[in-house]
């Protein structure tokens, strides 16, 4: 994938078809340890145990629509491909959560992305799911909840306006902890 976001969207996909209601993504970009660091975080049906350590090769999966499962092998390999490291953890009927380390500097580590549109995309197809995003430049951080719009009526995360007033909102906060940096 050309870029992380989309290895993100790929992720939290997996998580909601895995029943997930609450999706957290982190992006911890610190150049100070030159590092950086992806976790995406659900609350879905998690992966049994014996599948667990089956998950990160392509050519399984648990969709019967096609017979290889591509993205949890393809983040490892951009992490280790990177110098860093790939992690997962599950626990059925909890969820499951991924991590994947880069060097930040790395030459092979590829752009985070569109984590705007990322995100916003996320929501707008998935409007019955809420998001926790949180995106931190050495130590300067973002968060956006989606929860925190649940009870106002006049903010539909399924409006195209609303989520293009929340894509520019994000960018324009992405672009203020890219400049306090």
């Amino acid at each position: 994938m050309r870029e992380l976001a989309l290895h993100i969207m790929d992720i939290a996909e997996n998580g909601i078809g895995a029943g997930a209601d609450c999706i957290h993504i982190l992006v911890d970009e610190s150049l100070g340890e030159n590092r950086l660091k992806i976790e995406i975080k659900d609350n879905g049906n998690g992966i049994p145990p014996d599948m667990l350590d089956k998950v990160i090769d392509p050519f399984v999966t648990s969709r019967t629509t096609r017979r290889v499962g591509l993205g949890l092998s393809l983040f490892k390999a951009a992490a280790e491909r990177c110098e860093g490291e790939f992690a997962i953890e599950s626990e059925p009927d909890k969820g499951t959560q991924t991590r994947g380390t880069f060097q930040y500097d790395h030459i092979d580590r590829a752009p985070v992305g569109d984590m705007a549109g990322t995100i916003s995309m996320l929501i707008m197809g998935n409007s019955n799911v809420d998001f926790v995003y949180t995106h931190i430049v050495d130590g300067a951080d973002f968060s956006l909840d989606t929860r925190e719009f649940r009870d106002d009526p006049d903010i539909s995360l399924s409006d195209p306006s609303v989520i293009f007033q929340l894509t520019q909102s994000i960018r324009s906060e992405l672009s203020k902890l890219k400049r306090e940096t």
